[in-house]
């Protein structure tokens, strides 16, 4: 996959967990599958407006589903880790990048502590 589709991949995952509801439906799913109706219940959504959003998840690839054995008009649903995967993936570039300006704002504060330490060693020392 090029970087091109990675990014709308991502993007898509983001916008569909922007949503508080959705959020909350990957916490769940990320205990145990679950059905569209538990997962309403567990939220206090409407089944219809679950629908929607298992929907939307589906749609971005953060969950799948699958018929269940014991009544085939009911769906489960499972996390897609991959998805999490690829925003991890993201995410800990961020980390690394953001660690390397950190790291780069240290080095400069010590040198600058470095530097006036001196300095007010020399001007005790009278010049």
């Amino acid at each position: 996959m090029n970087a091109m589709n990675e990014n709308t991949a991502l993007d898509n995952v983001l916008v569909a967990l922007a949503d508080p509801t959705r959020r909350e439906v990957m916490e769940l799913l990320g205990y145990a599958p679950h059905r569209a109706s538990e997962l309403a219940e567990a939220t206090g959504t409407s089944r219809s407006r679950m629908s929607k959003h298992l929907r939307l998840l589906l749609e971005v690839g953060a969950v799948r589903d699958e018929r269940s054995s014991d009544d085939a008009r009911a769906r489960v649903f499972y996390l897609q880790p991959k998805a999490i995967e690829e925003m991890q993936t993201w995410l800990d570039r961020l980390q690394s990048q953001w660690d390397e300006q950190l790291q780069s704002f240290k080095r400069h504060i010590e040198e600058r502590d470095k530097e006036d330490k001196r300095a007010r060693e020399r001007e005790k020392r009278g010049g």
